[in-house]
């Protein structure tokens, strides 16, 4: 399975660039799309899963041109929007044979079997007679998740699936996509740093539409190995001088105090020591500098 991205832009008729001219390739693998809300994640998402075309560019899903053939794409896609709507007072069972006779899976026997599988595999048979109106923000999740492996699709689209989820829930989360992201291509549309750390294989950033980083965390965070600078600073006063004098990437709260963090080839001043570079890091000296041009 390969999604190959192509020259992709978007403008909304509003004037927002939601993409401008955003080239990518995903391979057989966990992807994380990592940015900040409003960076074009969930436009690019949409245009993959055949929800709205872009102005220009193509996408090749594995040999299909997603803006010619969005039905046959469909047949290998499932998605999971950042906000999906359910009949509330439908049990997650009824819902899922209702979504999989849509997705065309008529046979009886053969839905049953498919959707107990779900169930079991996405942790929600002993609740699946219930409403979905009941279920937590982790459950409607991974029932989510189970709609979206309806028909076993052979690529999974995620949109800032884990934003709201307690740690429980989010790690149960976590834990189911890692467990799918073994047999089928997913791609996981985030702005938490810590998801696509703990899960992706490869990754890219994007902002303001823009792609500007492509490849795998190990190669992100060896170009930043002995760059990255800390310092404790006691005082908003000190912090503000600080910040007119050199490019802090992040700052962060430590027992009350100020962390804050420094992209450099050598120290940029008494009291910073050198640090292990962390995906956070890369995520935000990438931020900073696409801010600057």
């Amino acid at each position: 399975m390969s999604v190959t991205i192509t020259g992709l832009s978007k403008t909304y008729p509003n004037g927002v660039k939601a993409l401008k001219n955003v080239s990518l390739t995903i391979g057989n693998n966990m992807f994380g799309l990592l940015g900040p809300n409003g960076a074009g994640k969930s436009t690019l998402m949409r245009t993959v899963a055949t929800l709205q075309d872009p102005d220009s560019g193509s996408i090749q899903v594995d040999g299909l041109d997603v803006l010619t053939q969005k039905n046959e794409v469909r047949k290998i896609l499932g998605y999971l929007p950042q906000e999906f709507g359910v009949y509330p007072k439908i049990s997650a069972l009824d819902m899922l044979h209702h979504l999989a006779v849509m997705k065309g899976i008529t046979h009886a026997a053969d839905r049953k079997e498919m959707i107990d599988a779900l169930l079991q595999q996405t942790n929600l048979w002993e609740i699946r007679k219930k409403a979905l109106s009941t279920f937590s923000g982790g459950m409607k999740q991974r029932f989510g998740i189970a709609q979206a492996l309806l028909a076993n699709p052979r690529l999974i689209i995620v949109d800032e699936p884990t934003a709201g989820l307690d740690p429980a829930e989010r790690n149960r989360f976590l834990n189911l996509l890692s467990s799918i992201g073994r047999e089928v291509t997913v791609i996981l549309s985030t702005h938490i740093v810590d998801d696509v750390r703990e899960l992706c294989a490869r990754m890219a950033i994007i902002a303001a539409g823009e792609l500007l980083l492509e490849g795998t965390p190990t190669e992100a965070l060896a170009a930043l190995k002995g760059k990255i600078w800390s310092k404790v600073v006691a005082t908003d006063d000190e912090l503000r001088a600080l910040e007119s004098q050199m490019p802090i990437i992040s700052t962060h709260l430590v027992g009350g105090q100020h962390e804050i963090r420094v992209y450099a080839d050598s120290s940029p001043g008494d009291g910073f020591r050198p640090v292990e570079s962390s995906l956070e890091d890369v995520y935000f000296l990438n931020l900073s500098q696409q801010a600057k041009n």
